[in-house]
């Protein structure tokens, strides 16, 4: 070997290994920066004959593996919809009290309950007769605390849905600018590890608000697919998604005569096929859950004022604006039967607030199916019972008379629109009812932090074996440049060798 192939040689080494130490410092020192993998300078022999001509280095390279980064970003996405659903049913867990408690809605259909058997056997007693007033007036109470409660997370949802369309779309926008400058890299033959770090980065954040799953192509491009099989387009300018914002009301909808906006690609409306990620979660608490829980809750107060009315008290209502109470009729289909938007607008009918005694005396006389009553006239028997013995029997039974059934309480039709179900099998009576109605929507968000703590134990876990696969090992690297160094001092004592024999050759040829 000539010494000017010795020298080459040794030059084209240390070159290699100053840009192999410059890196393995860059590895080090962002060792803990979220998103950055492991990158190595690529080196190849080269080879003049058969013999060795030193080492061609080549651009900074990252070892990620793609298949274990999309179930990581996955599994972030269902991290991010469970948080969104926590969050937003711990507002309605708090509206409905706690049971052991007494406040919660089936503890105070009981109460009332209560107040009636005392007044039983003290008809005549003023302080009883206010006291039935009152453990109404704290039912109406706490079910407006649950409506509002409930009209508050949707609307939350309501802005989530445009909160995330907008991020989503910023997203697309800086994923589409990466990837252009990814390809321009490329094709110029710098590294684009860096790039390619940032739009992993840019990818995941994506993921949390819509899941997606990146196909990457050889020239440096990149195709997003969503969950449900859409393919999110990517452009540097203008939004790929569109909604708009809306007042989330009790008994507004997205669909066919509804105000709600959808979700739209493209001017298509996507909204039913979102999957994975914070939007989709707004979406599915907007457009389902919270309409079910509150037409549930509508359903408890129009059949409580129902009850009571066909035994010829009209203990709660809505406001006629004449100074009565209008009742739902629970034998109509929900949309129809005036039982939409009931637990916002009932109320202790203002005759009975204003004179107490009509809860033993009755308001109105009945006749068909439940039964005559009449009520008690002014002046009539201070011991009258025949209206208190209805409501315990009948009100807080399973039976509006003798042998004939309540009607059933609805467990279909429901929502503004009529198709949403109820998620439990309706109890017979009005405390059972309210006491599933609390315990079924109070478990949600139970239900919800269980997947949430799951989910991010699994993304952790997911986390922690990206980090081992791709991540930076800093004992590891250290090593590597102790090698480095050893390499580095190697080629040059080549280098030292060559001079050397160039100094002793000059010296004899003088």
């Amino acid at each position: 070997m000539s010494l000017n192939a010795a020298l080459s040689i040794a030059q084209s080494g240390l070159s290699y290994v100053q840009r192999a130490l410059v890196q393995t410092s860059n590895n080090v020192a962002n060792a803990d920066v979220a998103g950055y993998s492991r990158k190595q300078v690529a080196a190849q022999t080269m080879v003049a004959g058969s013999l060795g001509s030193g080492v061609r280095t080549g651009v900074a390279t990252r070892d990620v593996d793609d298949a274990l980064k999309t179930q990581l970003d996955a599994q972030s996405a269902g991290v991010a919809a469970a948080t969104v659903r926590e969050r937003l049913l711990t507002g309605v867990e708090a509206a409905h009290g706690t049971t052991g408690g007494g406040n919660s809605l089936g503890s105070l259909v009981s109460a009332l309950r209560n107040s009636f058997s005392a007044l039983a056997a003290s008809p005549s007693d003023q302080t009883l007769q206010s006291g039935v007033v009152q453990a109404a007036q704290d039912f109406v109470d706490r079910v407006h605390t649950v409506s509002d409660a409930l009209d508050s997370a949707r609307q939350q949802a309501q802005d989530g849905i445009v909160t995330e369309v907008e991020a989503i779309n910023r997203g697309l926008n800086g994923i589409a600018k990466l990837t252009r400058q990814i390809q321009t890299a490329q094709s110029g033959g710098a590294s684009t590890a860096e790039l390619e770090d940032q739009r992993d980065q840019a990818i995941s954040a994506l993921s949390e608000a819509i899941e997606v799953k990146a196909v990457r192509a050889e020239d440096g491009g990149i195709t997003l697919i969503g969950r449900n099989g859409l393919v999110l387009p990517l452009q540097e300018t203008g939004d790929a998604l569109a909604t708009g914002s809306a007042s989330a009301a009790s008994g507004t909808y997205h669909g066919s005569g509804g105000t709600l906006p959808g979700v739209t690609l493209g001017g298509v409306d996507i909204t039913g096929n979102l999957r994975g990620g914070r939007l989709a979660e707004y979406v599915s608490l907007r457009d389902t859950v919270l309409p079910q829980y509150q037409s549930e809750l509508d359903l408890v107060a129009a059949n409580t004022a129902y009850r009571f009315g066909q035994q010829g008290l009209n203990l709660f209502g809505a406001s006629d604006g004449a100074g009565g109470v209008t009742v739902p009729d629970v034998t109509q289909p929900y949309p129809a039967g005036g039982q939409g938007g009931f637990a916002a607008t009932i109320a202790v009918n203002p005759a009975v607030r204003e004179k107490p005694s009509l809860v033993r005396d009755g308001t109105q006389a009945t006749s068909g199916v439940a039964a005559g009553f009449t009520p008690n006239p002014d002046g009539g028997p201070a011991g009258f019972t025949a209206l208190i013995d209805r409501v315990l029997d009948s009100t807080f039974g399973t039976t509006m008379a003798a042998g004939v059934t309540w009607p059933p309480i609805a467990t279909a039709g429901l929502g503004g629109d009529g198709s949403l179900h109820s998620g439990f099998t309706a109890s017979g009576t009005l405390e059972g009812y309210a006491a599933q109605l609390t315990t079924t929507q109070t478990a949600s968000r139970a239900d919800a932090s269980a997947a949430k703590e799951s989910a991010t134990t699994q993304r952790d876990d997911l986390q922690g074996r990206v980090s081992t696969r791709s991540g930076v090992d800093s004992d590891e690297e250290m090593a590597t440049m102790v090698q480095l160094q050893n390499a580095y001092a190697a080629n040059a004592r080549v280098m030292t060798t060559v001079q050397s024999m160039w100094d002793a050759l000059l010296a004899a040829v003088r």
